[in-house]
């Protein structure tokens, strides 16, 4: 097709390639033919099948000068104004990531790629100093191509011992999470806030795993407290792997709540319910068998998508404030809390109160089927 005289982009739109693929590739493997600078394919396959010749030496592993600036912004030791060298805490390596609450290794601790881009800055003219961010993670994570120690990869932010796919990472946990019941599946009038009875919730966390749950209706921001107690066998500050959810905000426990409090309002009220991609509502399936309510999940670190929650949690902060234990206040009192701010005034409600607003729709929904039931009296 360039021997046709096509031009870039006609050949990346029939190849279905990006014209910057098919622009690289022209300019990659031109050779000089008769004088003339041209692309010659038989040059680019004999490229190609050079680059795939394996095994391939690891840049690292040829490059000293380049291996030890590595090593050194990985690993160089941490000094003073004066550039008095400061030893930090002793850790071993154990060849396994550090522990929580534990002392780490100290070093100058760069990223694969603050390393990599630095390397032009410092080596403007030398293009053997030069390597990927990719390249530097290979050579600490891949077997076979190890030319720097594994122990440095403690010097990493993350301190693992073994690199974790992004993949898994994103997957991880939310097994219980299905198309059909992102918040994109959410009917178009609960985003408009036009019909009453669409929901929106969340846990608020305290000392000691104590929580409270949260739930807000979008269009009144009338608010009911789920009261959360530690269950039978909890011991504060103990923790057992894989054991049952005992400090009362688990998955049972907070569908329980739920259902407790969404079942004391009349069914119109009860339409659906926004969440975070928390695991407290991995029971979500049976809560809606159980109440007939629509459960949607938030996208994940999408906070702003239960706006209307966040704001009544940040209000509700100012009665159980960050580090204290939540769960020594009964039922009684978190109602109380709950009444107290409903029958606060809210100017987006044009100063009336939530509890007013949700009054006023349920007598308009119930004055035309008292009318009705009157007039077949006639």
């Amino acid at each position: 097709m360039n021997a046709q005289r096509l031009g870039v982009r006609e050949i990346a739109r029939r190849m279905g390639r990006s014209p910057s693929t098919i622009s690289r590739e022209l300019r990659r493997n031109a050779a000089t033919h008769g004088g003339v600078l041209q692309y010659r394919a038989t040059v680019a396959q004999w490229k190609a099948e050079r680059a795939a010749a394996r095994p391939k030496a690891a840049k690292l592993a040829e490059n000293a000068r380049l291996r030890c600036y590595v090593q050194d912004r990985l690993a160089g030791a941490v000094a003073d104004a004066r550039g008095i060298l400061i030893p930090g805490p002793e850790v071993p390596w154990k060849g396994r990531r550090h522990g929580r609450r534990a002392d780490r290794r100290w070093g100058k601790c760069w990223s694969p790629q603050q390393i990599s881009r630095r390397l032009p800055i410092d080596f403007p003219h030398d293009a053997c100093m030069r390597i990927s961010h990719e390249a530097i993670y290979q050579a600490l994570y891949v077997q076979g191509r190890g030319a720097l120690r594994r122990e440095l990869s403690a010097c990493l932010r993350t301190g693992r011992a073994l690199r974790v796919p992004r993949a898994r990472a994103r997957q991880r946990g939310k097994s219980f999470i299905t198309p059909e019941v992102m918040i994109s599946q959410r009917p178009a009038e609960a985003a408009d806030r036009a019909v009453p009875g669409h929901w929106e919730g969340d846990m608020i966390i305290g000392l000691n795993s104590s929580a409270i749950g949260t739930l807000v209706e979008r269009t009144t921001r009338f608010t009911m407290l789920l009261h959360l107690p530690p269950m039978a066998g909890h011991v504060p500050g103990s923790r057992v792997k894989n054991g049952p959810a005992l400090a009362g905000r688990g998955a049972k426990a907070v569908r329980d709540a739920i259902a407790k409090k969404i079942q004391m309002l009349p069914a119109q009220l009860r339409r659906s319910l926004t969440w975070d991609q928390g695991a407290e509502l991995a029971q979500h399936a049976q809560l809606r068998i159980d109440t007939g309510l629509e459960v949607y999940f938030c996208d994940p670190q999408s906070p702003w998508q239960r706006g209307t929650n966040e704001n009544t949690n940040g209000l509700l902060r100012q009665y159980f404030p960050k580090g204290t234990d939540i769960s020594r206040y009964s039922e009684r009192e978190l109602d109380a809390v709950a009444v107290t701010l409903n029958s606060r005034p809210r100017k987006t409600l044009s100063w009336r109160t939530p509890a007013e607003a949700l009054n006023e729709i349920l007598r308009r929904r119930t004055e035309p089927a008292s009318q009705s039931a009157s007039s077949s009296a006639f």
